[in-house]
């Protein structure tokens, strides 16, 4: 990615600047949450589309996208950034934080409250093929939900649909009906692209299951590592 295409700054000659990362459009709505909440600081949004979908690479092959664009926000200025991509977060965010100076928060899946939530024991996670291959994926059921029933539905298109504008609303259905025949009454959306398609979600649930996403767990987390920083 040439820096710049694909990303956005908002009053970037300003201070206290908010860095913020993910391979498409789905972070904006990370974005949106952060001057929502924390309108005193600017955002530096990045994207990656040259490598969309994240959700099919290797770890390996993140390290080398990412990187360099955070290396780049950094040198912007960026206090923090927000790797809103449950992919990377899932699969190299130890090594980059070793790699960089600047404190990184990530999201991923939300199982530990998905976990205390659900009165059926069955829980619905909706994320990408590397994110449900990784050890920090595994890691969270194993901690979390030991003995508890895990629905993973095939969401492996749902980026590139969401990302193209070109929903395919019976797949969307199929899947989190699918979910709700199982018992699932918690679906975790465990990609940021995927908050996008939040009330098409809920339509289709209708009450029948609890929609869980992080971004307002990943602002109270943000602020506490501004107020470290400051």
């Amino acid at each position: 990615m040439k820096y710049g295409e694909g990303v956005m700054g908002m009053g970037i000659a300003a201070k206290n600047k908010i860095g913020v990362f993910d391979s498409g459009v789905g972070g904006l709505s990370v974005v949106n949450r952060i001057k929502k909440d924390l309108p005193g600081y600017d955002v530096i949004y990045a994207t990656d589309k040259e490598h969309i979908p994240y959700g099919t690479k290797t770890p390996q092959q993140l390290h080398g996208y990412v990187l360099p664009i955070l290396k780049r926000l950094a040198d912007e200025g960026c206090k923090v950034i927000v790797i809103a991509c449950n992919t990377v977060t899932t699969t190299i965010i130890g090594t980059l934080r070793q790699e960089l100076d600047v404190p990184l928060i990530g999201l991923e899946p939300m199982v530990k409250p998905a976990a205390k939530e659900t009165k059926t024991g069955v829980i619905a996670v909706c994320a990408t093929p590397t994110t449900l291959a990784s050890k920090r994926y595994d890691l969270l059921k194993k901690t979390y939900a030991r003995g508890m029933k895990i629905i993973q539905p095939d969401c492996s298109e749902w980026t590139k649909m969401i990302e193209n504008n070109q929903l395919d609303i019976k797949q969307i259905y199929d899947r989190i009906n699918y979910a709700l025949e199982e018992g699932a009454d918690v679906i975790v959306l465990g990609c940021t692209h995927y908050h996008w398609i939040e009330e098409t979600i809920k339509k289709i649930v209708n009450g029948r299951a609890k929609i869980l996403q992080p971004e307002v767990p990943v602002i109270h987390q943000l602020k506490r590592v501004l107020r470290q920083t400051a």
